[in-house]
């Protein structure tokens, strides 16, 4: 009882694209919205409950493949931020050899190597701050693109 209470409460967080991609019943996807919209600790707390009967007539295993392939999502972001963290740390440090390595793992470039130039020619901390912030989405979205999915 406890674990499927904990699962619909997992629900509240969901989109409303998710949830109606579960197919749940109405009564459900009822209880979830109003509860999304308690402010009362108390209300709150009984209506997870209510959710948690009412999670007793559903099929957890589809809310469950759900729930898992978001957290490899997460998982794959924060790999993906990290990653991309140490080759801007890399290539700030290191230059253009760092960039060669990076486009011989990665693939195209892009901008990268255009802003390490405007970077070694920064007269400004502003714009300074302002180029390594570019040079870090570059990599991230190069990074993002070549990914796997899990």
């Amino acid at each position: 009882m406890h674990a499927l209470q904990a699962l619909g409460v997992a629900l509240l967080d969901m989109s409303d694209d998710e949830l109606a991609g579960l197919d749940l019943p109405e009564r459900l996807v009822d209880a979830i919205h109003s509860a999304r919209s308690m402010k009362s600790n108390e209300a709150l707390r009984r209506q997870k409950q209510y959710i948690g009967k009412l999670m007793q007539d559903v099929d957890p295993a589809p809310i469950n493949a759900l729930l898992d392939r978001r957290r490899a999502d997460d998982r794959r972001e924060k790999r993906v931020f990290a990653n991309a963290e140490r080759w801007r740390d890399r290539l700030l440090r290191e230059g253009h050899p760092a960039l060669m390595e990076f486009e011989a793992e990665v693939g195209a470039v892009g901008d990268l190597e255009r802003l390490l130039a405007d970077l070694d020619r920064a007269v400004s901390d502003r714009t300074e701050k302002t180029l390594k912030r570019e040079i870090f989405r570059e990599i991230h979205r190069a990074l993002a693109a070549r990914a796997p999915d899990r």
